[in-house]
Order: C-alpha cells, then sequence, then structure tokens
C-alpha cells in the first residue's frame, strides 16, 4: 500500500488562501499532503492536482464537467471527484472546504469514501439540516462560523480546528481489537429496543452485534456497511423506515432499503419492527392532510403516527417485492401480537384490521421457496419467545449457508 496522505479538496480559484493554509498547518503536524482543486476558473498555482485531471475522471470525460451552466458544472465536477478519490489508494485522510457549491461537489466524494476513513467538511451549510452533506457516511462536518472568503483572526482560528482534527485522526487511528468473530448488523427503534437486546444477547459469543438507529440515516448507513461486504449476516427486526418512505414520514431510508440484502445475498432475518408508526417531530411538523389522524407525542420533539389498514397493505406489498430479490437465505418474521411496544393489545396503536392488512399483504406477495420464506410467531415483537425464534432461525440460515 502507497504511503497514507491527506488530501485537501476545494476550488482553488475562490478559496486558495484558505486550503494553502489548511494544507500547510497538516503537513507541520507531519502528513504528506496533496492539494485537489475542483475550481474550473484558474487559480491552480501551488495546487497538487488541477481542475483538468479531476475532470478527466468523469466517466463521460472532461467535457462533460467544463460546460457554461454552473448548475450542471457542480454536479458534473461532483461526479469527476467521487471517481478520482474511488480511484486512489493513498486517501489516510480528506478534509474539503466549501459554501454551497463547493459542498455540493465535495460531499458525494466523501460519502464514497469506505466508512472509517477520515473525513471532515469545512462548510457554510454546516448550521442546518446536513443530512445531505453526510448521508450515509461519517463525515464530520465543521460550522466556519464566517463564510469560507479569506483568512481573518476567526477564519484562521476554526480552520486551524479542522485542519488539526483531520491531522489527529491521521496520526492516531483507534486501537484495533482483535475479534475473529463474524459481524452481524441489526435494526433497531426505543419501541423495539427490548427485542433486539435480547437478540444481541444470545448471539454475541458468536457474533460481533453492530446495531443501528432506525432513522433513517441509521438504515442508510447499514445498508452502505452491507454493500461494502464488511458484515456476515442481518438481523433487519426494525423496518420502520418503510412505513416513513410509503407514508410521508421523516426517517425514510430511501427507495434502495433492502436492496443491499439482494446485492450481497447475506443471511437475512427481518421483521416488522415499528411498523405501524410514520415519524415527525413536533406536533408542528406534521403535514395539514393528516389533520385528523391518530397521533402518539413520544415527546416534544417526536411525534408518532398509526399507520391506517391502507397504507399498512401498501407497505407489506412494498416489503414482499423486494423480498422477491433476493436469492439468499432470507426468514422474514410476523409478530402477530404486536410490531411495537405501542402495538400491543390495550396500547395507544393496537389496530388489529392495520396489523391483518400488513401480514395480509406479505403473505400475497412474498413467494415463498426453499430459501425464502415468512415465519409466522403468535406472539409481540417484545417477547422473549420472538427474540428467540429470531436467533434460531438465523442460526439455521447462517449454518446452511456457510456450509
Amino acid at each position: 500500500m502507497m504511503s497514507q496522505k491527506a488530501y485537501i479538496v476545494g476550488t482553488a480559484d475562490t478559496k486558495g488562501p484558505e486550503l494553502s493554509y489548511v494544507r500547510d498547518l497538516i503537513a507541520a503536524a507531519g502528513h504528506e499532503t496533496v492539494l485537489v482543486n475542483i475550481g474550473t476558473k484558474g487559480g491552480e498555482d501551488g495546487v497538487d492536482i488541477t481542475a483538468a485531471a479531476v475532470a478527466a475522471c468523469h466517466p463521460e470525460g472532461p467535457a462533460a464537467v467544463f460546460v457554461n451552466d454552473r448548475g450542471q458544472a457542480v454536479v458534473e465536477m461532483s461526479r469527476a471527484l467521487t471517481a478520482f478519490v474511488q480511484g486512489r489508494d493513498d486517501i489516510g485522510g480528506i478534509i474539503g472546504l466549501g459554501g454551497s457549491g463547493g459542498s455540493g461537489i465535495i460531499a458525494p466524494a466523501l460519502q464514497a469514501l469506505q466508512i472509517g476513513v477520515p473525513k471532515v467538511l469545512v462548510s457554510t451549510l454546516a448550521s442546518g439540516d446536513v443530512s445531505a452533506y453526510v448521508g450515509a457516511s461519517d463525515v464530520n462536518m465543521f460550522h466556519p462560523v464566517t463564510d469560507v472568503s479569506g483568512l481573518n483572526r476567526i477564519s484562521r482560528k476554526l480552520l486551524g480546528n479542522a485542519a488539526y482534527a483531520l491531522a489527529g485522526m491521521m496520526a492516531h487511528e483507534a486501537p484495533v481489537v482483535e475479534d475473529d468473530r463474524p459481524a452481524l448488523v441489526l435494526s433497531m427503534f426505543g419501541v423495539t429496543t427490548p427485542a433486539v437486546q435480547m437478540i444481541t444477547e444470545g448471539l454475541s459469543d458468536r457474533f460481533d452485534c453492530l446495531v443501528f438507529h432506525a432513522t433513517g440515516n441509521g438504515g442508510r448507513s447499514m445498508e452502505q456497511l452491507i454493500s461494502q461486504g464488511d458484515v456476515s449476516g442481518v438481523l433487519d427486526i426494525t423496518t420502520t423506515e418503510i412505513c416513513d418512505l410509503l407514508v410521508g414520514g421523516f426517517l425514510s431510508a430511501g427507495e434502495e432499503r433492502l436492496d443491499s440484502i439482494a446485492q450481497m445475498k447475506l443471511p437475512y432475518v427481518g421483521s416488522c419492527g415499528a411498523l405501524d408508526m410514520a415519524n415527525f417531530w413536533g406536533p408542528e411538523t406534521v403535514p395539514s392532510h393528516f389533520k385528523g389522524r391518530q397521533f402518539y407525542h413520544h415527546n416534544a420533539q417526536v411525534t408518532l403516527m398509526r399507520a391506517t389498514p391502507e397504507e399498512s397493505a401498501k407497505i407489506g406489498a412494498w416489503i414482499g417485492a423486494k423480498l422477491n430479490k433476493c436469492d439468499g437465505p432470507v426468514r422474514f418474521l410476523l409478530p402477530l401480537r404486536g410490531v411495537s411496544a405501542l402495538d400491543i393489545e390495550g396500547g395507544p396503536f393496537h389496530d388489529v384490521a392495520a396489523s391483518e392488512a400488513l401480514f395480509g399483504a406479505l403473505r400475497n406477495t412474498v413467494v415463498q421457496t426453499s430459501t425464502r420464506q415468512l415465519v409466522e410467531l403468535d406472539l409481540h415483537i417484545n417477547d422473549p419467545a420472538f427474540a428467540e425464534a429470531a436467533i434460531n432461525n438465523f442460526n439455521e440460515i447462517y449454518e446452511w449457508k456457510v456450509n
């Protein structure tokens, strides 16, 4: 492997002094640096990789990048930068500086790098909703307070903090603990916590259990890790993000949810965890067209809405269609007595019609085979017996897969 270097990325035509300042601090901290220009209007004195060299990595060639439309140029330079970083094997860490345009170019490239590679994005947009810039990855965003436009008493301090953060991450890797247990990923929500904790406890002697919070970004991060080939199995107990996707809640993980399962053909045990609810923030954030629906105020910041029978049927059919694309060993568990802590007899979200619509759609959609099966359990999802069934089903298909 080549020596690992710190990559500094930005538009040298507008942020040359700031990029050089960050580069010099990282170099002084003992790291070899590479300054990459993604600007298209010159200003390339002192850069190591020119904008033309980056643009040459575009799948359709540099002509796709150097166009007269600024918006299109930003999109295409981002595609080129993503291809550029994916083609390097010496990136020990990377830091980007940008306003709205620069951040839009840099963020997708950072997201494309392996989880664990130090990534810093200094962006004027870091004080708002940063989900588009962090994505499913481990991008660390720094707010520069002032615009990234000139060096001054504030920007020197804050750019220095960001530079040294990257240098520190590169110099001091987290201790590597030798662990030869295969890695599993699990999905959890507050209302399915008992189930997932019992499953984790039951499997942790044989497996390294990585639990993801099913909050949209959590599901995307889990899918990305699966796609990287770093895990040996999946216990996707909490598929609630699919309800948000189809009903219109705020915690969707996108249309790609479950695609990595089909792609990687891993042993997969899934279930209906928290598919009874769509998630919103405070009550004032709930769209007006949901007026009159059944809500549960989890706290001042989170409002939950019960899925209707019609929505539940749509969710079941969507999941079933995804499962039908899976050629690996699949068990999908139906907890017939409730899918969350709120969906329990006497609970605020207990709705027999909605539950039956969900389960019925799954039964009608999933094409069961010797390797793809629905498993119906006359249990609540948080019952100890459900956790035991999940463990037993996973062990069975895992042994089948590895043998």
